[in-house]
């Protein structure tokens, strides 16, 4: 049997695999890691569609010439997902009030609803509360739906376009200490939200570069490789949030300007030397 993937012959060897079902398990179980998913199948020609994939999984390979495999990246995914998104709540706001709650049961019965459902749980949460009429207006969720865009097609440009803000954020967190002992309330809450957004961004963007070529385990953040480094981060968040909702402005503190602002900074050194690498992360149009 030939296998093909994505209009390539691929260099596998079968062993134990007898039937169909066992070689896309095994074609699965490679791709995945990668957040790559099996879009289509063909069997000599023939297009497999939902009612006959299943009945054709038992099929002896000895009785199959040719396999062809249509192959997904997770941003090939993401970025189809996110552009349904954008297209339903342009819908959504030009559309009669009787018709929208239509509208959110075609999104989220829809391949690219379950999608984010599975792959970027907070799209979804939030796309069903803007859709319900709850929440943040529909045109402020275009917004935010075309950041996530950007970030996915260019994440080069975005992680470009954050330095300034990255910059400023960190400076905020060193004076973190100074503004809640002098009652700047808020100021320090406001510095507090902005250090979340600008650090989900980062690891949103981190993670998207994860997706097609970096292992967490051997990807190293100068003296600790990633997967050290994003769970002491996120330890000091949580000690950061712990002593903030308790007023411990000494500890609050400590944390903000000696552990957190300096990591964003070693981070976001990291994450740009990544997009201006020769890593295989391009534009996508």
């Amino acid at each position: 049997m030939n296998i093909f993937i994505n209009g390539k012959k691929a260099d596998i060897t079968l062993d134990t695999e007898k039937t169909l079902g066992d070689v896309l398990q095994g074609i699965d179980l490679w791709i995945s890691p990668a957040g790559s998913r099996i879009q289509d199948i063909q069997l000599d020609g023939v297009l497999l569609g939902d009612e006959t994939l299943s009945g054709a999984l038992l099929k002896d390979i000895r009785e199959i010439k040719n396999l062809e495999i249509s192959v997904s990246t997770w941003r090939e995914l993401a970025a189809e997902a996110l552009d349904t998104l954008q297209k339903t709540c342009a819908l959504y706001m030009d559309a009669q009030f009787d018709d929208r709650n239509q509208i959110k049961s075609d999104w989220e019965m829809s391949a690219a609803g379950r999608f984010l459902a599975s792959d970027i749980r907070d799209m979804y949460e939030l796309s069903s509360l803007v859709l319900s009429g709850e929440g943040i207006s529909a045109s402020d969720f275009s917004v935010l739906i075309g950041e996530r865009q950007r970030e996915v097609s260019d994440p080069k440009q975005e992680t470009d376009a954050a330095e300034n803000l990255v910059k400023n954020i960190a400076k905020r967190m060193e004076d973190l200490p100074l503004d809640m002992q002098t009652g700047k309330d808020l100021k320090a809450a406001e510095t507090v939200q902005l250090f979340a957004h600008t650090n989900e961004k980062l690891f949103r963007i981190f993670f998207i570069l994860r997706s097609e070529w970096l292992s967490l385990d051997t990807f190293m953040i100068e003296d600790q490789n990633a997967r050290v480094f994003i769970d002491d981060f996120n330890a000091a968040l949580k000690e950061l949030s712990a002593a903030y909702g308790n007023r411990d402005t000494v500890l609050a503190g400590d944390i903000a300007e000696y552990e957190l602002a300096p990591r964003l900074l070693k981070f976001y050194t990291t994450l740009k030397g990544l997009t201006e690498s020769n890593c295989p992360i391009i534009p996508m149009h």
